[in-house]
């Protein structure tokens, strides 16, 4: 194991501390070194600390096309109520403008998103109140493709308006309710005042049904009485019409015995042959004795009518003692009527049958709400209000929507990277010139850029990344790496060390200044002003056009300013290299004198 002088560590450190003090430009450099790597991470969690705060600054548009209706009488325009409530909502930067404007603002990346109020959506949230409800509908268009993260708020914005409609329609439906409410307190009311009369209607019968019962009680008694004295008069009809019997029994024999005397004398003796004193007399007997046997007749007849009566007596008397016990057994069943009828009676029946039908008179009141069908009415009160969702520019997964930033950023990471790991070249102590020496330079850079590009193109493909139009996605994407290498590379040619500092700084700026993940109105103040400055902001534009969906004025506005800052770069680099290529070759010679560079 070979010796260590603990001598030559010390010197080494010692050399170090000295290079690192031994002039202001290594001091300057070293404090960024130091510094950049904590600024980049300040600066981004700076920027995402909070971005929800800030959405007031995000533009919201509305399109409210309601024309109103009345509901009871009273006038009803929800469109007008949500538009007073935003108005006084700070959440989000409201914009209420017409429809046409709206879809195409939102198409176009003026808006991130908006909400149109249809026509029908008062007249829909009232028809809570018939039995045909329908659904209430917003429609809400969002441009997915303008920022993956604005499309997210506008979804809370979106949620607001679709929480102030709903709380008009639950308010609709209280009021339908309460009046309902009322009509039902008002029947059952009438149904306790008859509830109550007829309580009384059934004290008031179960009294008179206990009174009569105690009469009819009386009463039976009485028939019970004169039951026995019938039935102990009964036995003397009897033996009555038994003597009667008898007694016509020998009227009919001596009228039987006059009829037949009658006959003899008839037939002895010829009246119209005696004298005149006699054959009155005579004939008078004949008379007589004819009279006798009608007399007899109507005795025999008598007699039987007297028999008959005689049983008819007898039977009556048997049927009186038979009414005297059932009399007796009505009485006691009428005592217990009179206690029976006390619980229940036909008053009370009545009474209640008409408390019913009040009560049932009430019910069929809200026939108006609770007649709807059921599996209707469930979905109405599910969701009273529906909220269409319409996407502009949809993309499949949110890896795609964040893709343009990323693929970007590693356009300018790899520029900056060839830039360090290469030398850009100077021309000092060589023949060439400051320009020959640029432009020679520049062919190589720009050839691996474009490798770069390619690489990475077809690692996103095979990544799965969607892409809306892929020529143009190429195209953009071997242009924005081509630009970026232009810019850096002459910022380094031209500055040296310093160049390269200036490309590490404006790659922090960028990732929070160029609205490619979180949109820039959430952004701080700061980073609003960079925004329309940074090369980023448009190579991001150009790529997210050709990905995720083609609005060419964008895209040709991003090509036409990052064309413009690659045409500017060169030649604003190629006056600055002849001027500054001595002093930055200087700067480089007193870095590595140091030691550490």
């Amino acid at each position: 194991m070979s010796k260590f002088n603990l001598k030559n560590i010390k010197e080494i450190m010692k050399n170090d501390f000295h290079a690192a003090f031994s002039n202001p430009i290594v001091i300057f450099v070293l404090f960024a070194i130091v510094i950049l790597p904590s600024l980049y991470a300040v600066l981004n969690i700076e920027a995402c600390w909070d971005p929800y705060e800030n959405t007031d600054e995000v533009v919201f548009a509305i399109a409210n096309l309601d024309n109103g209706t009345t509901m009871e009488g009273s006038p009803l325009n929800v469109g007008n109520e949500i538009v007073k409530k935003l108005e006084n909502n700070t959440k989000f930067d409201w914009k209420f403008v017409s429809e046409e404007e709206l879809r195409n603002g939102v198409h176009d990346g003026k808006y991130y998103a908006g909400i149109v109020i249809p026509k029908n959506l008062s007249e829909n949230i009232a028809s809570i109140l018939t039995d045909n409800p329908k659904q209430a509908k917003l429609e809400y268009i969002v441009n997915i493709k303008s920022n993956p993260v604005a499309s997210k708020l506008t979804d809370t914005a979106a949620n607001t308006v679709y929480t102030t409609v709903n709380a008009k329609i639950v308010e609709v439906i209280n009021l339908a309710a309460y009046g309902k409410l009322g009509e039902l307190k008002d029947g059952l009311s009438a149904g306790a005042v008859q509830l109550s009369s007829g309580g009384s209607q059934i004290s008031a019968g179960a009294s008179q049904i206990s009174a009569g019962a105690s009469q009819v009680s009386a009463g039976a008694g009485e028939v019970q009485s004169g039951a026995s004295q019938i039935k102990d008069k009964s036995s003397a009809i009897t033996q009555g019409a038994g003597d009667v019997q008898k007694g016509s029994a020998a009227i009919k024999q001596g009228a039987s015995e006059i009829e037949q005397g009658s006959k003899e004398i008839q037939s002895q003796i010829d009246p119209s042959k005696l004298p005149s004193p006699t054959k009155e007399y005579v004939e008078g007997n004949i008379k007589l004795a004819n009279g006798s046997g009608e007399l007899a007749k109507s005795s025999s007849q008598l007699a039987d009518g007297s028999s008959q009566l005689a049983d008819g007596s007898s039977q009556l008397a048997n049927g009186a003692s038979s009414l005297a016990d059932g009399s007796a057994q009505l009485a006691e069943g009428s005592l217990s009527l009179a206690a029976g009828s006390q619980m229940l009676s036909t008053s009370a029946a009545q009474a209640l049958y008409m408390a019913a039908a009040s009560l049932s008179s009430s019910a069929n009141s809200l026939s108006s709400v609770t007649g709807i069908n059921e599996s209707q009415l469930g979905d109405y009160f599910y969701s009273p209000i529906k909220l269409d969702r319409h996407e502009e520019f949809p993309v499949p997964d949110y890896g795609s929507e964040v893709a343009p930033f990323y693929i970007v950023l590693s356009m300018w990471v790899g520029a900056i990277l060839t830039c360090v790991m290469i030398a850009p070249g100077t021309s000092a102590g060589t023949k060439y010139t400051p320009t020959e020496m640029y432009f020679g330079k520049l062919t190589l850079f720009i050839v691996l850029s474009i490798l770069q590009a390619i690489v990475t193109i077809i690692g996103t493909l095979l990544l799965g990344i969607y892409v809306s139009n892929l020529p143009l996605f190429i195209f953009s994407l071997i242009l924005v790496s081509a630009t970026f290498m232009i810019l850096v590379y002459s910022i380094i040619s031209a500055l040296g060390h310093v160049g390269k500092a200036i490309g590490v700084i404006l790659l922090v700026l960028q990732i929070s200044g160029t609205g490619g993940i979180y949109p820039i109105e959430i952004m701080q103040h700061f980073f609003q002003i960079l925004y329309p400055y940074l090369p980023m902001t448009y190579a991001i534009t150009l790529i997210r056009e050709a990905q995720l969906g083609l609005v060419m004025p964008n895209y040709l506005f991003a090509l036409v300013v990052l064309v413009g800052i690659g045409i500017a770069t060169i030649i604003v680099a190629t006056i600055i290299k002849q001027k500054a290529d001595k002093v930055s070759h200087y700067f480089e010679e007193r870095l590595e004198e140091s030691g550490l560079f």
